[in-house]
């Protein structure tokens, strides 16, 4: 080689590297110009705070009250489809704070806006809602006991709605039943949003958290003492569908982070992969992979979600 010939820096392959685009999905900026595209304006604009309470654990896990909250919604029959691969439906929401015994099963579902129902089907909810996973950890002992009952959470786009109304709420019932710790599994974006001022509200009154996050940035941006992170599709918070395996990982990754976090702001991430390929990642939500008349259609079918939303929000918050 002459001595002036520049070498050839090494591929991505030949050094390992991941491609760039096999990152976490930006999905604050992905929603904003998502509905830009649609024709929306005044782009949402996401909670976010600098400084983040935290509560350290009072007590070894095996001694602690642990209480799961979820924004599954129970399964009505009379709310059109919500079955295996069924789109966004609105009429399936819930808008108040709701309990369920911790004892037995639920058919809890996932119904909401922004779910990716390319790559996910939602056919096991063990990926949303890790209440069985819960029981077999108190079982083993690596849980004191659950509380009597877990916690619906409403997905509301009004931070100040969560914060005045739900947050409140949620904390009573805790304290009704002494809960020390809670595990918290949101699903779509605003779930993520929701879920994390809760967890921040819940640790300003002594209560430690643990959030399981498929959505980081939005986490991260509004600022929760403990994450675990799954760069899983939305809607698989608690592990991969009907892979035990994997749920059962990911339940003790985030005890782990739950009992060891250092401070606040803490997110670990879990080493699974969801597939060999990151496809998944760039075909959410991304206007680049759709046509002018595919958004025309959305925009459509999202006015008429937004309509129907109202309608039941309205009649349940009266």
């Amino acid at each position: 080689m002459n001595k002036n010939d520049t070498p050839t820096p090494p591929s991505d392959a030949e050094l390992g590297f991941a491609p760039d685009e096999d990152a976490p999905i930006p999905y604050m900026k992905r929603t904003r110009d998502w509905y830009l595209a649609l024709g929306y304006g005044n782009p949402y604009r996401w909670a976010h705070y600098v400084d983040v309470p935290f509560t350290p654990l009072a007590q070894p896990l095996s001694q602690t009250t642990v209480a799961l909250i979820s924004t599954a919604s129970p399964y009505d029959p009379t709310k059109g489809e919500q079955g295996v691969g069924a789109p966004y439906n609105a009429e399936a929401k819930f808008y108040k704070v709701y309990s369920g015994d911790s004892s037995i099963d639920h058919d809890v579902r996932v119904s909401h806006v922004a779910i990716d129902r390319k790559h996910t089907t939602m056919e096991d909810s063990n990926t949303w809602f890790p209440l069985p996973a819960l029981r077999a950890a108190v079982a083993k002992g690596r849980i004191g006991r659950l509380a009597t009952h877990f916690f619906g959470v409403p997905t509301n786009r009004s931070q100040r709605h969560t914060l005045e109304v739900d947050c409140p709420e949620v904390l009573r019932r805790c304290r009704e039943e002494s809960v020390q710790a809670v595990v918290l599994v949101p699903n779509c974006p605003v779930c993520h949003q929701t879920l994390s001022l809760v967890a921040r509200y819940l640790e300003a009154a002594g209560i430690s958290t643990v959030l399981l996050a498929c959505a980081k940035d939005i986490v991260e941006h509004c600022g929760v003492p403990r994450a675990m992170f799954s760069d899983f599709p939305l809607g698989n918070a608690a592990g991969k569908p009907k892979d035990p395996a994997s749920q059962a990982a990911t339940l003790e990754l985030a005890l782990r982070t739950l009992e060891s976090a250092p401070a606040a702001r803490t997110t670990v991430q879990s080493p699974q992969r969801w597939s060999e390929s990151h496809a998944w990642k760039r075909d959410y939500s991304n206007v680049e992979c759709v046509s002018p008349e595919e958004l025309t259609r959305l925009r459509a079918a999202n006015d008429r979600a937004k309509e129907a939303a109202k309608a039941l929000r309205d009649t349940q918050l009266t």
